[in-house]
């Protein structure tokens, strides 16, 4: 799979798993502490992410890091 495909994949699984929670970008952003900027653009497959902000994201959604792989 294309690293371009690959990361608009995680990012949508992502999104999906934050609109499940009912959150907002700025909410789950000030959560993890990350700018809400920066998610939008992981969601968008726009931004390669390290696996620790993946880490925080998936913790602050109750999900499995790998379920966004």
């Amino acid at each position: 799979m294309k690293e371009d495909i690959f990361l608009k994949e995680m990012g949508k699984k992502i999104k999906a798993a934050r609109e499940a929670k009912g959150l907002y970008l700025r909410d789950l952003g000030k959560m993890c502490n990350i700018h809400y900027g920066a998610i939008c653009e992981i969601e968008k497959g726009k931004r390669n992410s390290y696996i620790l902000t993946l880490k925080k994201i998936a913790d602050k959604l109750d999900v499995d890091v790998k379920d966004f792989l």
